[in-house]
């Protein structure tokens, strides 16, 4: 621990109001690691409210503290013991006399004095908009169900039934990172607003987090991507293990893995900037890929392309797998994403499920003017696939298994599921692979369907990509 800068704070630590809060994220920004010290009840007496054992919790569930225990002793006997490098304490201490500064003069070690930057009472606040879902607003879809003849047990039978599938995930791993700001104002210098980073956290997503959600609903998953030597590709490894995944990264030194950054402020996104190299991989990579997936595809139910037009899945590529995939009687579905790029949907032919955006399937069969059951049935034609489920934000998904004579079609509507959304982002992962898992589960596109808005549903009701769990559909649906 000698090469780390340790700071040390002590205190009563009755109540962490937001002065605590600001307060212990200055001393942690001081140096590398934070030890607090909570004053025993022994020695606070009176103006102890709470046990400190209690108060040593609170202190302890905080990220910013590294380590903490029950000071028994006064504030300068424990430095003198644990010799930090910095003490803080609040600045109203700075014109009082401070016993702890001849102990620190001793061994060079200083005492700084502050109130916090007033910006965030805590990091804590700001990361609960990643993890806490709002599912209050989300409502089952009951006249679609009554169309159908859906009941919510046979719902809850395919989800548990995703633990026997085996699966695979193939296509472009993006790290999503959301950078949560403080505005500063307006500069002076031209008309552009300034703010300053308060904190960063990172997602899996792309393909990685459509396997994740696999992981996550319960189905035994490979991945197969490709990612730079960088320190991402470590985020990303890790992530993938920790989510359940079995991930297969190639690594191509001459792209660095996607990163796709999200300035945000009050709830809201600011600014998007992307680092990416949006070229076909290497015939050599495409065939160490390959490889990859027959060694994979012997015993998989699913393979899904995740497909973000960075060049992961070139056509040639595609066009060996599939294939490959049906001599494995595997089932096939696919998304390809064009959000700000171009890509094209029906480069993915024969598969048994596509999940395109209107836009992407009005790109896809240049059609601008059509209604969007005759651009389904386009589509549908020209891709080959048995389904497709278009995805229409927040007017729901329509459903499309036709055959494309006169009445034949087979066409229906799921409207948004979630009537109060916090952030779309992973919205269309989620549905993908939970439909898929439906449809490779025995289910039909109709309950399919309602699974995978299911899905959507709840992850739009957080912020970040985290990975769907299969308790939470369940929670739903009983």
């Amino acid at each position: 621990m000698k090469d780390q800068r340790v700071v040390f704070i002590s205190g009563n630590f009755n109540v962490l109001h937001p002065g605590h809060l600001r307060l212990l994220r200055f001393a942690k920004e001081c140096g590398d690691r934070l030890i607090v010290g909570v004053v025993s009840d022994r020695i606070t007496g009176k103006a102890a409210h709470v046990p400190d054992h209690l108060r040593l919790e609170g202190i302890q569930s905080n990220s910013f503290v590294d380590e903490a225990f029950i000071m028994d002793e006064p504030a300068a006997q424990a430095i003198a013991r644990l010799r930090p490098d910095v003490v803080v304490k609040g600045k109203e201490h700075e014109s009082k006399f401070n016993p702890e500064l001849a102990e620190l003069e001793l061994y060079g070690g200083r005492l700084l004095f502050s109130s916090g930057e007033m910006a965030f009472s805590s990091v804590d606040l700001i990361r609960k908009e990643f993890y806490e879902s709002e599912r209050r607003t989300i409502n089952l879809p009951l006249d679609y169900m009554g169309r159908h003849g859906i009941e919510p047990s046979r719902l809850v039978d395919l989800l548990q039934n995703f633990a026997k599938l085996r699966i695979c995930v193939i296509g472009d791993l993006i790290i999503d990172e959301y950078i949560t700001c403080q505005p500063l104002g307006m500069s002076q210098e031209d008309p552009t607003i300034v703010v300053t980073p308060v904190d960063t956290t990172r997602f899996i997503g792309g393909a990685g987090i459509v396997a994740a959600h696999a992981a996550g609903l319960g189905a035994s998953v490979q991945f197969i991507s490709v990612t730079g030597a960088d320190a991402a590709r470590e985020f990303s490894q890790d992530g993938l293990v920790a989510a359940g995944v079995e991930a297969h990264l190639l690594v191509d030194d001459n792209r660095p893995t996607t990163l796709k950054q999200r300035f945000r402020s009050k709830s809201k996104s600011l600014l998007r900037v992307s680092h990416l190299h949006q070229g076909a991989i290497s015939i050599e990579l495409q065939e160490q890929m390959l490889a990859s997936i027959e060694d994979v595809i012997r015993s998989a139910d699913l393979l899904v392309f995740s497909d973000f037009n960075y060049g992961c899945l070139p056509q040639s590529l595609v066009e060996k797998i599939v294939p490959l995939a049906r001599s494995r009687s595997a089932m096939l579905a696919a998304d390809s994403q064009s959000s700000s790029q171009i890509g094209d949907i029906s480069r993915f032919r024969g598969m048994d499920l596509i999940t395109p955006t209107e836009r992407e399937a009005r790109i896809s069969a240049r059609n601008h003017e059509d209604g969007l059951v005759v651009l389904a049935e386009q589509v549908r034609q020209q891709s080959g696939a048995r389904n497709i489920l278009l995805k229409m934000g927040e007017e729901g998904l329509l459903i499309h298994a036709g055959n494309g004579s006169g009445d034949g079609w087979l066409t229906d509507r799921v409207d948004a599921l979630n009537a109060s959304p916090r952030d779309v982002v992973g919205a269309g992962d989620s549905l993908l692979i939970t439909s898929a898992l439906a449809l490779a589960g025995g289910g039909s596109i109709w309950e399919a369907a309602c699974l995978g808005s299911l899905a959507a549903a709840v992850q739009v009701g957080r912020v970040g990509n985290t990975p769907i769990q299969v308790n939470e559909l369940l929670q739903e649906l009983t």
